[in-house]
């Protein structure tokens, strides 16, 4: 039986899409026959092992504090910690390769751990782990760190990205570095589309956030254009951050507190009646790798009104599973969302669209197995090996369905 070892600072119920796709990931590489360990970091009560659908999980001591978001100091113990702790799991269960989640905090167990054992390790680059993502705050950080990034990813056995934008954005900062692409997926049986009778009427709707609650989202521009849309139009959000405050204050100052619900963090078994409870998801993100909250309402049915970025590219088609306009485009942004409130009736068909495009196109053991092969290396690396590009050109070609109706 094979052994992968998963590194990531960050995992349920800490951190948010690559989180989650860790989890995803892990439960399907076992249930294809994989024996699979992750390291992450202790939190709270958490126990030190547990044991989850089908996987173990090891949690060390780190000084994380908060579940949405960790501090350089925080992910800097992750790394001096797991440097100890990952060659000590490694050396007692050896395992046949490592994916680490994150070039930095977890590339340098993964590296560490070939030293010790041999064991070769891929790299899932996840965004902001990437010099140049455009990110508050970590261009510093870039520049100290990408040295060190560079060098991470040219020892690894495969560097992988989870949207053709941020592969290119990799190939950039390291062209002789070859960069595979391994979408995100969805468990379109957790999120699943809504039972109604019929569409919610014209010029009321609720539209829904999933995320992380920090400007990169774009939330401030949501609430810019609110006022301007009916007034049975409500927001939910779905999340926290260190945003949160100057939201809801911006909220208060434009005169729509009693419009925008801040909902909190859910767990996964109360995640999708959130999306079951919206007509519309709004994601004007300005930068991504490729978002799973996005995946998670196409699966749910709902269509999505997002923004020209790179993660939202390769999965929104415009015109037929959603709209976009701009990065920062408030304007488009309003106009857009008035054209799907007003229009129940385009809503259903471009939710109906994107369950099926998630169907044909995005799932979790997909995802697994492409790791599985890269990681044990029985596939190429520097190819698309599901999803993105391929999956974009021939969307156009497919029509609306109106079939049935995953962090």
């Amino acid at each position: 039986m094979a052994r992968l070892l998963l590194i990531n600072y960050e995992f349920p119920p800490l951190g948010g899409g690559a989180a989650n796709a860790t989890a995803n990931t892990a439960r399907e590489l076992a249930a294809l026959g994989v024996e699979v360990r992750v390291l992450t970091s202790a939190f709270a009560g958490l126990p030190k092992r547990e044991v989850r659908d089908g996987y173990t999980i090891h949690r060390i001591a780190t000084l994380r504090r908060a579940r949405d978001r960790s501090s350089v100091v925080e992910m800097l113990a992750f790394l001096m910690m797991s440097l100890v702790e990952a060659p000590r799991l490694a050396l007692g269960w050896r395992p046949n390769a490592t994916i680490a989640y994150f070039g930095l905090p977890c590339g340098p167990a993964a590296w560490l751990v070939g030293r010790f054992t041999g064991t070769p390790y891929l790299i899932s680059l996840r965004g902001g782990d990437v010099p140049g993502f455009l990110y508050d705050g970590i261009s510093l950080y870039h520049r100290v760190a990408g040295p060190v990034i560079g060098w991470l990813w040219r020892r690894a056995s495969a560097v992988v990205a989870n949207s053709e934008g941020l592969a290119e954005l990799a190939r950039r900062f390291a062209p002789d570095v070859d960069v595979s692409i391994v979408p995100n997926g969805v468990d379109a049986d957790l999120f699943r589309p809504a039972k109604r009778a019929e569409p919610a009427e014209s010029g009321r709707a609720v539209l829904l956030f999933v995320g992380r609650v920090v400007r990169q989202k774009g939330l401030d521009l949501v609430l810019q254009a609110l006022p301007a849309l009916p007034a049975g139009v409500t927001l939910r959000v779905v999340g926290d951050g260190p945003a949160r405050p100057a939201l809801e204050a911006q909220a208060q100052a434009l005169g729509i507190a009693d419009r925008v619900s801040f909902l909190g963090w859910l767990g996964r078994d109360d995640l999708p009646s959130a999306y079951a409870g919206a007509d519309l998801f709004v994601f004007p993100s300005r930068d991504e790798g490729m978002p799973n909250a996005v995946l998670e309402a196409m699966a749910a049915g709902l269509p999505v009104m997002g923004t020209l970025i790179a993660g939202n590219r390769d999965l929104i088609v415009d015109g037929e599973t959603g709209l976009m306009v701009e990065a920062d485009d408030a304007a488009g942004l309003c106009r857009g969302l008035e054209r799907l409130v007003k229009d129940p009736e385009l809503r259903m068909r471009m939710g109906a669209q994107g369950r099926r495009r998630v169907l044909e196109h995005f799932s979790w053991r997909a995802v697994a197995s492409a790791y599985r092969d890269l990681a044990l290396g029985t596939a190429p690396t520097g190819a698309i090996l599901s999803g993105s590009a391929a999956n974009r050109s021939a969307a156009p070609s497919a029509t609306p369905s109106a079939g049935p109706s995953a962090s």
